[in-house]
């Protein structure tokens, strides 16, 4: 399997996904406008959501594919189906329980994570009756989590990178079309969720038989792959958590800001996700099972080789994301969100938000890929346990930002930690024995740098002066903006090409 390729083609699809994203706010704002009705939507959505962030495409994926992989190794086809048998049966069961439970408990959930709702009757009613119909998204995700990961396993990328488009489909497709036949209108969007989830999973059935791995039902509870995934899933599940809480304390912070900061370090995240959905989410995909088979074959020659060539491209294409996103801040705030009742003021103060942020990009990334080199191991612990630092180091360095430095320290926070969450991990890694470095690296640093200071002066160059941007129309930012960022792409590959670098440089075989 060729891995550059690989990266290219899960990089595309989660373009794809994260632009169909952007227009399905776009349709969603502009058909349902802000007030009661999305209020309770959002809110209804997200319980089923965080759920899915927390058990279907992060703790379960970090448990199931390394021993997926370790079966496929060293049991053969016989044993492998049989455990996907188990685990897809022992995973829908409980999850059928746990979306009974979660559309059951409805209103509790909602007075516990929405306690203002109460006050409106109304509004109260409407979110409980969006949550009974999004909640089953759990059971479709998970199981397509799963599906992911055999596919991912079996070198099928481009599916399951795929899939998130059928989502953003869905709900522009019944904002669009099916909203004035539901009453109120905002159910549309709650089927919508319903909908992208099934589609997700029904795309992927064809593929899994097509390898032999379609599962059947044969719950066995106390088969020992199931046990020892669900002994792996407990400390991933605290793992993932700690990010979201993380994000959580984050907003409380902000809260007591001035009016406008959750929104401007909301903006700013949004570009954020666009590299770090683009090279950490796709490398983290395809490296684990990569590593997985690694370390199940015994080869820690190629484990160390894999986990290099992660980091390596990492750096080379995240520190050039990295100072294009400081340097051009506002030039992209401006172009993107300056307009109507988004001021000048909000552009000015988001930028300071996203330069903080660009500081801590890379080690953000770098985390996507080093983590894995645990996870392939089934060392789940070691990465919990470096989240919990980091996450106590956030607030410690939150408390004492915060008071100079405002929003922006609270970003600044989330990027620094970043940067100490990967360089424990790599510490780790190296103290095991799991990597070690190649020869060149100083040779490659040295001319990474000569390319990024290019880059820099580029740009400095072709964007000119901030504040100008501010007072161009929305035609002139696009234009200029194009013509600066293909400026700083060709400059930045030019001189690599000029020092030596190539692209089969970075072809790799896992």
């Amino acid at each position: 399997m060729n891995l550059l390729r690989a990266l290219a083609t899960v990089s595309g699809m989660t373009l794809l996904s994260r632009i169909l994203g952007f227009v399905r706010d776009f349709v969603i704002a502009r058909s349902f406008g802000a007030g009661m009705a999305t209020d309770a939507f959002f809110v209804a959505f997200r319980l089923p959501n965080l759920l899915r962030r927390l058990f279907a495409e992060g703790a379960f994926s970090q448990a199931f594919v390394p021993i997926l992989a370790e079966y496929r190794s060293r049991k053969g086809e016989t044993e492998t189906k049989q455990l996907v048998d188990r685990v897809a049966s022992v995973l829908f069961l409980v999850l059928m329980a746990v979306s009974a439970l979660g559309m059951a408990a409805s209103p509790l959930l909602i007075a516990i994570t929405a306690p203002g709702f109460a006050a409106d009757a109304d509004k109260f009613q409407l979110t409980v009756e969006l949550t009974r119909v999004t909640f089953p998204y759990i059971v479709f995700m998970s199981l397509v989590a799963l599906a992911a990961g055999i596919l991912n396993t079996w070198s099928r990328f481009a599916l399951p990178a795929f899939t998130p488009v059928l989502l953003n489909l869905s709900f522009i497709a019944m904002a669009l079309f099916a909203a004035p036949w539901f009453e109120p209108p905002v159910l549309a969007l709650a089927w919508a969720v319903f909908l992208g989830g099934a589609l997700q999973l029904a795309i992927q059935l064809p593929a899994l038989a097509k390898i032999g791995m379609l599962p059947r039902f044969a719950p066995v509870w106390r088969d020992e792959g199931v046990q020892r995934i669900l002994k792996l899933m407990a400390p991933a599940v605290l793992g993932v958590s700690v990010a979201q809480i993380s994000l959580l304390i984050n907003t409380v912070f902000a809260s007591f800001l001035e009016s406008g900061s959750v929104s401007w370090l909301y903006y700013a995240d949004r570009l954020m996700e666009f590299p770090a959905g683009l090279l950490g989410a796709a490398l983290g995909t395809i490296l684990l099972p990569s590593l997985s088979k690694s370390h199940s074959g015994g080869d820690t020659a190629q484990f160390s080789a894999l986990l290099d060539w992660g980091l390596r491209l990492t750096l080379l294409l995240t520190l050039p994301a990295a100072l294009a996103l400081a340097m051009l801040a506002l030039p992209l705030l401006a172009t993107l969100f300056h307009y109507g009742a988004f001021s000048a003021d909000d552009v000015l103060r988001t930028r300071e938000a996203l330069v903080a942020y660009s500081i801590g990009l890379t080690g953000l990334i770098l985390v996507k890929v080093l983590a894995p080199g645990f996870y392939a191991r089934q060392d789940i612990r070691t990465p919990v346990k470096i989240a919990l630092i980091t996450l106590v180091l956030t607030q410690a360095m939150n408390l004492a930002f915060i008071g100079w430095l405002k929003h922006a320290g609270l970003a600044l926070s989330i990027g620094l930690a970043s940067c100490l969450n990967a360089l424990l991990l790599w510490r780790g890694l190296r103290q095991r024995g799991a990597y070690v470095p190649q020869a060149g690296w100083a040779n490659f640093l040295g001319k990474l740098a000569v390319a990024l200071v290019v880059l820099g002066t580029v740009l400095w160059f072709t964007a000119g002066e901030s504040r100008a941007w501010l007072a161009m129309s929305g035609m002139q930012r696009i234009v200029q903006l194009a013509g600066v960022v293909i400026a700083g792409i060709l400059a930045y590959f030019a001189t690599l090409g000029l020092l030596g670098f190539r692209l089969s440089d970075f072809r790799r075989r896992g």
